[in-house]
């Protein structure tokens, strides 16, 4: 990954030096040009008001002598050539004699016959000069022009100086710029845990797929509380927002939250969101945080199906470990030749059942029966005595409402096993039914609710078992409030005592806690 940013940077110094390189080529290239041809035009104001020179121009025929005195003023002037010239462009003085008599190239006599002075680059006999050309005055009028020049090598010349004078600061910039790179890479890999740019393409992809797969909204708040992600399930619960935007404006409630608490670890907070209950989870991020959040409604309907699968594993693993015991006796007495023995536990056991099922009789909801002959092998096998009131009975009507009493009836004995804390004890069911609608109510013989729990008991997350505890009887409020009943506890004669009272099916009264 070093390596890599580092070639990365040095390809880039490089292309830059490259671009800096031409752009200094190109003004040392104007400033040379500039340079040559002020000494041009002043070696040609000079010959042009040599008196030999004037009068050469103004007669318009050759002299060698006046050739012979402009090449030597040539040699002193370091130009390439000095070219005099007649009003008509006619060659009087050039460094190739064979050139004498013929006419000027260029094409950049206009200027100098009309009066002017002019600098120009243009092609000659000689080749690609820059030059400069001065009129020949006599008598108020032009008589001929004086061409001195430098051919482009020299231009060049002077730029490589240039470039070569320039070319330490270039090296410098260079290690300047490598030392730099392997810096920047050193603190880049840091900063991006030592993985590779498509590692990090990979894992965005997989950030981005996660969230979409999450049926939680999920928001992310940097320390100046914007919100800077937003998850698709956020944006449908969320107003239209598009980050970054504030989240009080978004959220004003979980906003208000955080800054009486700080952006501190939570779970399970009851919020809500545009006039829906929510329960949001935040956990701190780099001076922001993370919020997770999901409709009450959904987590209740969950927990309602895990505690549904929790108690069947627990019915099935009791039956299973009951009947096990109970195979193992049999056997046992069997291969100790004591048959008669062995039939007298089989119709004992018959009997319980019987017995059970007898009591059951008129409770005529078949999940409901089934999570109680299930809880009677669970507390068996805690070695809990585990009853139903005799006079328990409940119509076929209340089967549209079997969840709800299996959910009421399966939390309410499970917390009544737990409050026996493995101690030999007592739990009585009583289900029945009137005009009024059904009761149920759950008794045991244990220490009763704690009084700071009390207080607060039908609420989430209130136990005295520890964090993490305390959904399930708030599930089974909620799914009572639902149908309109009531929920309430109290001690009697020394037990703890939960009724649940629901109304008959094709009504739904006003709900209501009572605590005693």
């Amino acid at each position: 990954m070093q390596g890599r940013l580092v070639r990365l940077h040095l390809l880039v110094l490089c292309a830059m030096t490259l671009v800096l390189v031409a752009v200094q080529t190109a003004s040392l290239y104007g400033q040379a040009r500039e340079r040559l041809g002020e000494r041009a035009i002043t070696a040609s104001r000079l010959v042009a008001r040599l008196p030999n020179v004037v009068a050469a121009a103004a007669a318009g025929v050759q002299n060698a002598a006046l050739n012979a005195q402009i090449n030597a003023l040539r040699d002193e002037a370091e130009a390439d050539f000095i070219v005099v010239g007649n009003r008509q462009g006619i060659r009087l003085a050039h460094p190739v004699p064979e050139r004498l008599g013929q006419p000027m190239e260029g094409g950049d006599n206009v200027g100098p016959f009309a009066g002017h002075e002019v600098v120009s680059v243009a092609r000659g006999s000689l080749g690609v000069s820059v030059r400069g050309k001065v009129p020949i005055w006599q008598g108020g009028r032009v008589v001929g022009v004086v061409s001195t020049g430098y051919l482009m090598p020299q231009v060049w010349h002077l730029v490589a100086q240039a470039l070569l004078s320039l070319a330490p600061w270039f090296l410098l910039a260079l290690a300047l710029g490598t030392v730099g790179a392997v810096w920047a890479a050193r603190r880049l890999r840091a900063e991006i845990l030592n993985l590779e740019p498509e590692q990090i393409a990979a894992l965005v992809g997989q950030h981005r797929a996660v969230l979409a797969a999450l049926r939680e909204g999920v928001i992310a708040v940097d320390a100046g509380g914007r919100m800077t992600l937003v998850s698709d399930r956020a944006a449908e619960m969320l107003p239209p927002v598009a980050p970054p935007s504030p989240l009080a404006a978004a959220w004003p409630e979980l906003a208000a939250h955080l800054s009486a608490t700080g952006p501190v670890r939570q779970q399970n907070v009851e919020l809500t969101l545009r006039g829906q209950p929510v329960l949001a989870n935040v956990e701190p991020l780099s001076g922001g945080f993370v919020a997770s959040f999901r409709d009450r409604a959904e987590a209740l309907a969950l927990a309602d199906e895990l505690t549904h699968a929790r108690g069947f594993v627990d019915v099935l693993r009791a039956q299973t470990h009951e009947y096990q015991n109970r195979l193992h006796v049999l056997s046992g007495l069997l291969q100790l030749g004591r048959p008669d023995e062995a039939l007298r536990v089989l119709d004992a056991e018959i009997e319980q059942g019987a017995q059970f099922r007898q009591l059951l009789r008129d409770v005529q909801v078949p999940r409901l029966v089934a999570l109680l002959a299930g809880k009677r092998e669970r507390a068996q096998e805690l070695g809990i005595d585990f009853q139903v009131a005799p006079e328990s009975s409940l119509s076929p009507a209340w089967e549209r409402h079997a969840d709800t009493l299996v959910t009421a009836v399966g939390n309410l004995t499970e917390n009544a096993f737990e409050a026996l804390n493995g101690q030999p004890g007592t739990v009585t069911v009583l289900i029945g039914e009137d005009p009024e609608g059904a009761q149920i109510e759950v008794e045991d013989s244990g220490p009763g609710v704690p009084p700071e729990v009390a207080a607060r008991l039908f609420t989430r997350g209130a136990s005295s078992k520890g964090e993490g505890r305390g959904y399930g009887l708030a599930g089974v409020y909620a799914r009572v409030l639902a149908l309109g009943g009531e929920m309430r506890s109290t001690r009697r004669e020394g037990r703890t005592v939960f009724q649940v009272n629901l109304p008959p099916p094709t009504t739904a009264p006003a709900a209501r806690l009572e605590q005693v």
